[in-house]
């Protein structure tokens, strides 16, 4: 009696399978990132205490500055739906923030301006705001983990692809960092009305760009990022209002 060789047999329709001349091939299922405290549980479990989630907001802005966030969290004070701040509506950002603030064993944010940005590019930019969001923690931590970032202090620490979607810590600093930011955005578009910055937070949106070609950049635009070194070129000979170089210390009193 011949035996028939066994086949691996195809579970998804196609076109999730690609048919070859060798069978079916299947292709492997999105990945699913479930943020959680499994990090935070593994460092703990290896006698670390203070552990700081860090991670930044803005780098791809064309205006202002990038934001870091460093949170500890205390890991008797459990707080419900954190999860990476790109994925939450802006409601639910800034009731996450409060709680964060409220319960966590420490919290700081810090930014880097966007002459700095230029200086030294993004990603130490990034970095540096890390640093200054960390030396304002106390006690300082022994423990960091970082979204997909290295930093150069003598601190043990773990950098996670995509960590603000599966590290609770990362997505609390995320979080942090993103509901400051748009703080921030929405206090400058009183400033600089002209660019909608309290909409599009300084990111290359077309009306953004639209407003560039326009009007210009301000001092507190990137001149290290493309498309704010190319609307110099187009504003030029076009009729621009005259841009403050930086806010009157009472601009955002209430």
């Amino acid at each position: 009696m011949t035996r028939t060789p066994n086949r691996r047999r195809c579970e998804h329709p196609l076109p999730d399978c690609e048919l070859r001349s060798a069978g079916h091939v299947l292709k492997s299922p999105p990945m699913v990132r479930i943020c959680s405290a499994r990090y935070e549980r593994d460092a703990r479990q290896r006698g670390w205490m203070r552990i700081a989630g860090l991670d930044e907001a803005g780098r791809g802005s064309l205006f202002g500055p990038v934001v870091a966030g460093a949170v500890v969290l205390n890991p008797r004070r459990r707080i419900v739906g954190l999860d990476d701040s790109k994925k939450l509506a802006p409601e639910r950002r800034t009731e996450l923030a409060h709680r964060i603030r409220e319960h966590a064993l420490a919290w700081a944010v810090a930014e880097i301006d966007a002459s700095r940005i230029d200086a030294w590019n993004i990603y130490q930019a990034s970095r540096q705001a890390m640093v200054a969001a960390i030396s304002q923690l106390r006690p300082l931590p022994d423990y960091l983990l970082l979204d997909a970032i290295e930093l150069d202090l003598p601190i043990e620490q773990k950098a996670l692809i995509h960590g603000d979607a599966r590290s609770i810590s990362i997505a609390a600093a995320s979080i942090l960092a993103k509901v400051d930011r748009d703080r921030r955005m929405e206090e400058f578009d009183q400033l600089y009305p002209m660019y909608g910055l309290a909409q599009n937070k300084g990111y290359g949106t077309p009306d953004h760009l639209e407003a560039l070609r326009r009007h210009g950049p301000s001092p507190l635009h990137r001149f290290s990022y493309a498309p704010v070194r190319q609307s110099r070129c187009w504003a030029t000979g076009a009729e621009q209002t005259p841009l403050p170089l930086e806010a009157p210390a009472n601009a955002f009193s209430n």
